[in-house]
């Protein structure tokens, strides 16, 4: 085992020559985290405005989080599901009551979540809609980030995920984003099981789709007895300043009153599931849908362990009793309105969008440009760090634990590195 003291420069040189060149990291190495702040090995500290991409919303190593973490760390970690633990149970029965649903299934990340859904809803299209077998239809939205695995990618028209990967998982049809005539079309298939959209599709740029889309979409689905499945792993969890991004304008004033205007048939759940301590995902969903998958049809050695389930029922804690999805829509005002000032003056920015704390600017070049990537290293240097995504949108997403006076000074960094960039 290393246990020397590495720099920042000798750390990004290993990950280089001994890992995989699958991502393409910003020029920084976080070594410590607290809050909303982390810090590299040479101890400069940085406002986090990614939350490792909406991971981290009750803070970096929240305390309560990794108190429960600890303790059940020296009690018991893993059975598999051969045998029952005395969290699973315990877990179930609050997450369950947590979201208003009758069933969960525990798994790891949000792409397994995602197949894990996709999974369930073919299987219901064939023992409760009456589909012939193996003729079930899935609708995507074009622009969709579902995860990297091969049965999501199918489902992607993003050349860097799908070149050099196929073929391709067959059985799904992929429909314009926020586009409520296509659905419609799509949906009068009598093979279409069901329809998996993103509420916001965050990795697209922060694109929020029209008022109203996402109620539209659910009642069409109703209408065609499709089933209604939505990814929340990035936007769940009061990022958007409700509990979950398909509760649209809810009146809730803290904690979920279980009145949304979007119920999803199916909820994906994942990232602030565990508040960034634990690899914790989630599927969710009513008898009827739930109980079409059986004993040995699906299922994770890892899914559903006492360790996760620990970590997840504080991490669920803390969003509801530090009133997190609130701080998130009050903030996230005070957030696009400092950053429309900034797009007032500044011609690089031409855009600001978003909904309580996931949001984004679009600059004022082509995707193919590096200004959104210079801009972020210069944002880096200045103590904040953001990344690109798509080229020339720059997604800023803090923990949500953020203070009113954080956010401002936040702004004056962001507002600050744009008036002073030279493209």
């Amino acid at each position: 085992m290393d246990t020397m003291v590495h720099s920042s420069q000798e750390l990004m040189q290993m990950e280089d020559k001994y890992g995989a060149h699958n991502y393409h990291p910003l020029p920084v190495v976080i070594a410590k985290g607290e809050g909303v702040y982390v810090w590299d090995p040479e101890g400069k500290k940085y406002y986090d405005f990614l939350s490792a991409y909406s991971a981290v919303n009750q803070g970096h190593c929240h305390p309560r989080i990794i108190d429960a973490l600890k303790s059940q760390a020296e009690t018991l970690t893993l059975t598999s599901r051969a045998f029952y633990n005395d969290m699973l149970g315990p877990y179930e029965k609050y997450i369950t009551e947590y979201f208003n649903y009758d069933k969960v299934l525990p798994i790891n990340s949000g792409v397994e979540a995602v197949e894990t859904a996709l999974k369930l809803c073919r299987k219901w299209a064939y023992e409760k809609k009456g589909v012939e077998q193996y003729k079930a239809k899935i609708i995507f939205a074009s622009g969709n980030f579902h995860g990297r695995t091969l049965a999501v990618i199918s489902a992607s028209v993003d050349p860097d995920s799908t070149t050099g990967f196929g073929p391709y998982m067959p059985g799904y049809e992929i429909i314009p984003y926020d586009d409520i005539a296509a659905l419609e079309e799509s949906l009068k298939d009598p093979n279409t099981a069901g329809f998996i959209v993103e509420p916001i599709q965050g990795e697209a740029g922060v694109y929020v789709p029209a008022e109203g889309y996402l109620k539209q979409a659910y009642d069409l689905c109703k209408k065609y007895n499709a089933l209604f499945i939505a990814d929340e792993v990035q936007t769940g969890i009061a990022r958007t300043g409700r509990l979950l991004a398909t509760c649209g304008n809810c009146t809730c004033s803290s904690h979920c009153e279980h009145n949304p205007e979007v119920r999803p048939d199916i909820l994906i759940l994942g990232k602030a599931l565990s508040g960034g301590v634990f690899p914790v995902s989630a599927v969710l969903a009513d008898d009827d849908i739930m109980l079409c998958i059986k004993p040995g049809e699906h299922g994770s050695t890892f899914g559903g362990n006492p360790l996760a389930c620990a970590v997840a029922m504080a991490a669920l804690d803390v969003i509801k009793d530090e009133n997190l999805a609130e701080n998130a829509r009050r903030l996230g005002d005070v957030f696009r309105q400092r950053m429309q000032k900034l797009a007032d003056k500044s011609e690089l920015v031409t855009l600001v969008r978003g909904k309580g704390l996931l949001n984004a600017i679009v600059i004022n070049d082509s995707p193919e440009s590096k200004t959104a990537w210079n801009i972020c290293v210069e944002l880096k240097n200045n103590g904040l760090l953001a990344k690109p995504t798509h080229g020339n949108i720059i997604r800023f997403a803090p923990p949500l634990v953020i203070t009113e006076d954080q956010l401002h000074e936040c702004c004056d960094i962001i507002e600050k590195t744009i008036m002073n960039f030279n493209i």
